[in-house]
């Protein structure tokens, strides 16, 4: 039974929960903690590493986006976030450079097919925005279309974006936060080398449940095998960029070995 879902995304990056409205779903999901973490930001609305929020546990943390010496681009999670100047001011950085790259990407699309999407650059923007503003347009594309032919990593609308190297990236977090894991290993187009970079550069998690782990080429028993070689937290969360909580994360048994290492909640 999943007692905690650490992994969502509010409306202050890429998901449509406000941070009321993500409290309220974990409480009728049967939660007993949720973990904010959005990419590239902090959830301004938190004052502490870890809160209560009526009778809810909510963890502070983080999805930092950071890129590997040959290029790939992995994503790792920060969680029970202190009050870092050093991450605050990347962060500041990095959504700054979202904010140019949401520009230049609404206005290659607009051009391109000759609409107005009706949104402007802003910190915390993403592709998603972009996509669900193609959608609701009077474009020939919906949500899956959009990146299928838009603004996906090869289409022609696509900007890349500036992110963290992953040595500054794990110091950040490593400073910032009480547990610092790597998201989704199964999302990388080299699951192995991604799960490497936990005992490269000393991580305290991997995320091992998540809704989208279970296809024919996954192999979460290999994620095990590594926690229980290396000492590693497991982690899991439903990654919601929608209204749904507790489709994946962790039972009472794996949360508790989480919470020994944060911070007590502030009410």
């Amino acid at each position: 039974m999943v007692v905690a879902d650490l992994h969502a995304h509010t409306t202050v990056s890429d998901g449509t929960f406000t941070l009321e409205s993500l409290v309220a779903t974990a409480r009728d999901a049967g939660l007993e903690a949720a973990a904010v973490t959005d990419h590239d930001r902090i959830h301004p609305e938190l004052n502490a590493p870890v809160v209560d929020r009526d009778g809810l546990t909510v963890v502070r943390g983080i999805e930092l986006r950071v890129e590997l010496a040959g290029g790939d681009r992995v994503d790792l999670l920060g969680y029970g976030v202190g009050d870092d100047d050093a991450l605050r001011a990347e962060c500041e950085r990095l959504q700054a450079d979202r904010i140019d790259r949401g520009r230049r990407i609404i206005e290659r699309v607009e051009s391109r097919l000759g609409v107005d999407l009706g949104i402007e650059a802003r910190e915390g923007l993403g592709r998603p925005h972009v996509a669900r503003a193609i959608d609701a347009s009077d474009a020939d594309y919906d949500y899956e279309g959009a990146f299928a032919h838009l603004i996906g990593n090869d289409g022609p609308c696509y900007v890349p974006r500036d992110v963290t190297p992953i040595d500054r990236g794990v110091d950040l977090l490593r400073g910032a936060c009480a547990v610092v894991g790597l998201a989704h290993p199964f999302r990388y187009h080299d699951p192995a080398a991604a799960l490497d970079l936990c005992v490269e550069h000393d991580l305290d998690a991997v995320e091992r449940f998540y809704p989208y782990a279970e296809s024919v080429t996954d192999d979460p028993g290999r994620v095990e095998s590594l926690a229980a070689e290396h000492d590693l937290l497991l982690t899991g969360g439903t990654d919601a960029h929608g209204e749904e909580l507790g489709v994946a994360g962790l039972d009472a048994e794996r949360w508790a070995a989480v919470v020994e290492r944060l911070p007590e909640a502030r009410s």
